[in-house]
């Protein structure tokens, strides 16, 4: 691969890691909450397996959906699914000032406690969520990318492959050895996370553009999805939300975190 197509896979890859650093500090909170109650033998063993269960639901997620990316409507689909995702987040934290605790997103979830293997099952039907979520904010993300010499995997191209698993599989390193570390940062910088799902949606509306590109529906020209032009606006924006959420959040102390008033 040429010097200018690894920038281009590097800068993506990139974004991903950000983008799941904060959604995998997100879920690593609920998985603690899953198993808060059980004798602490059996709550490491249960995130072990969950951890364990979130590798495999990722590549399996990523397997599916490499079959089936230039189906337009499983584009369409996932489009909607990530826009809504974004909306629903934003409307309630900001609109109807609804904060969740982890408590209220594991209950959300239908998770309670149990039984041992009670628990591990909710927690794998957890991370099939999560996966979810990973997955088609990473595809989205990397589908537009130049393709490379590498062999397809299913219908997808080896290099977006890559990048694609790659993106999921951090997540998951992150949830288990950086998780506190991004939930410091999002208590001390709490508009990072409504940055994080406006990036989400951002990142739906680029899938949107791809599935309305797509040569079965014909609405945008076929090649304005990979375009230049699009593509620059797109990571333009990108950067500018990020930022916007970085210096437009007020900065919290530890102090202030730990001892809310």
């Amino acid at each position: 691969m040429d010097v200018s197509l690894l920038l281009e896979y590097g800068w993506v890859l990139f974004v991903l890691i950000l983008l799941e650093g904060i959604l995998a500090a997100d879920n690593a909170l609920v998985l603690a909450i899953m198993v808060k109650n059980l004798p602490e033998k059996q709550r490491k063993k249960a995130l072990f397996y969950g951890l364990a269960g979130a590798f495999v639901f990722r590549f399996a997620s990523l397997f599916a959906i490499s079959f089936l990316i230039d189906v337009w409507q499983v584009q369409a689909i996932g489009a909607l699914y990530l826009l809504f995702m974004s909306g629903n987040h934003i409307v309630r934290k900001v609109w109807l000032k609804k904060e969740e605790t982890p408590d209220e997103k594991a209950k959300k979830k239908k998770i309670t406690t149990g039984s041992f293997w009670g628990t591990v099952l909710k927690v794998e039907v957890a991370d099939i969520a999560f996966a979810v979520d990973s997955i088609l904010a990473a595809v989205a993300l990397a589908v537009t990318l130049p393709n490379t010499p590498l062999p397809t995997i299913g219908g997808l191209d080896g290099g977006k492959f890559i990048v694609i698993l790659s993106g999921g599989l951090i997540g998951v390193i992150i949830m288990r050895f950086a998780a506190t570390f991004f939930v410091k940062l999002l208590k001390k910088r709490p508009g990072l996370e409504i940055a994080a799902f406006i990036i989400v949606g951002w990142v739906g509306i680029k899938l949107s553009i791809y599935t309305l590109s797509h040569p079965a529906l014909g609405v945008l020209p076929e090649e304005f999805a990979e375009s230049t032009p699009w593509k620059i606006t797109f990571y333009v924006v990108l950067v500018l939300i990020a930022l916007g959420g970085w210096f437009l959040s007020k900065e919290k102390s530890v102090e202030e975190n730990e001892n809310p008033i």
